[in-house]
């Protein structure tokens, strides 16, 4: 799963372009983070990008960072309340921009931003451009599951509300690339996302998107299961969950607000009396490990399929442990060639070409 690509050679590390000023918790996590990361991989480097003069004394306090580590002066933020058509505009002097221009440029091999989503997808897909045959780019996340990999993979989940047939098989094509280069599935199994399981059931699109990705099965070496509901998400009859943009969101955002409801709620019960907080004690190695299975922090990064070159989009809200996943994901990505791979994939499913599949 380390295969050298066109950004990696003996002599050469992966270069991640980095927005140091995307996060909730501002530039020190995300320093934090390429430290982390630093120290797990000798084999990357990093570009930030932000105010110098904000970067330059928290990477100094790092000599193991720092040798490793440019700096690309950007005054500019995009916050979380900016319109992405705002930044679009105007927004060339922002961190942002210039952590997806370094991968535009071919000095990066894959960005890594926590920043505001809609304006981080905007500016990709007017910088980076579509691949050939993709009509609307996904953003697909690792989602938690009982398979032996610990996760499935599920896309759209918020780049495009809307979604055809057609760009349902190309949801379908992509993610099971990234199945394949993410999680090292040779021939994922595809699910696509219904109010049932039975054929005759959901949309029109969503039947047209089930026979186009059937049809597809054997040539691009998948395995189609068919329809799958909501309880599949986090189940084992599919690798890769395909759907909108619009019902994704909404489905990993109803299982964050689950996950939270719970913990909350296992709080509550073992401090409701004095025997419940000596159970918690007796089960605290359990919970310890059940805590560390589903934390989001070891998943955290969603990315962006479809475009020009890869970007990895971190949670607002991620701490140093979760930025440096999202950067162990964009150098796995980039380490594999995912985005030549992924481009050939989608190439080889249009009527009017034939190249040879990843």
């Amino acid at each position: 799963m380390t295969a050298p690509t066109d950004h990696t050679t003996a002599n050469a590390r992966t270069l991640i372009s980095v927005d140091a000023m995307g996060g909730d918790q501002g530039p020190a996590a995300v320093v934090a983070g390429c430290l982390i990361s630093a120290k797990a991989n000798p084999d990357i480097s990093f570009v930030l990008h932000g105010p110098e003069d904000v970067l330059r004394p928290l990477v100094a306090k790092h000599p193991v960072l720092e040798q490793r580590t440019k700096i690309r002066n950007a005054v500019g933020i995009v916050t979380m309340d900016d319109k992405p058509s705002q930044v679009v505009r105007s927004g060339k002097d922002t961190s942002m921009w210039s952590a997806v221009e370094a991968v535009r440029t071919g000095e990066a091999s894959v960005a890594v931003s926590c920043g505001n989503t809609g304006a981080l997808m905007a500016l990709s897909m007017i910088r980076l451009r579509k691949l050939p045959g993709v009509n609307r780019p996904a953003i697909a996340v690792l989602y938690p599951s009982s398979n032996p990999s610990g996760f499935n993979v599920m896309l759209d989940v918020g780049a495009d509300i809307r979604a055809d047939a057609d760009d349902l098989l190309r949801y379908a094509l992509m993610g099971m690339s990234y199945a394949r280069n993410g999680l090292d599935l040779k021939k994922p199994r595809i699910g696509l996302l219904n109010v049932g399981t039975e054929e005759h059931k959901g949309r029109t699109e969503l039947k047209e998107a089930y026979d186009l990705i059937r049809d597809h099965e054997t040539d691009a070496a998948y395995e189609f299961v068919g329809f799958v509901e909501g309880g599949d998400i986090s189940g084992n009859k599919a690798d890769v969950i395909v759907t909108d943009g619009f019902t994704g969101n909404i489905a990993i955002k109803t299982g964050e607000g689950t996950a939270s409801l719970i913990g909350q709620r296992l709080r509550e019960a073992f401090k409701y009396s004095i025997l419940s907080r000596l159970s918690s004690l007796l089960a605290y190695g359990s919970m310890m490990r059940l805590r560390k299975k589903i934390d989001p922090r070891r998943v955290n990064g969603g990315v962006f399929l479809g475009l020009n070159g890869t970007v990895v989009k971190s949670h607002g809200s991620a701490d140093a442990t979760g930025i440096s996943a999202a950067i162990k994901l964009a150098a796995q990505l980039a380490e594999n060639g995912f985005n030549d791979k992924l481009a050939a994939r989608v190439a080889a499913a249009l009527p009017t070409e034939e190249p040879a599949a990843q």
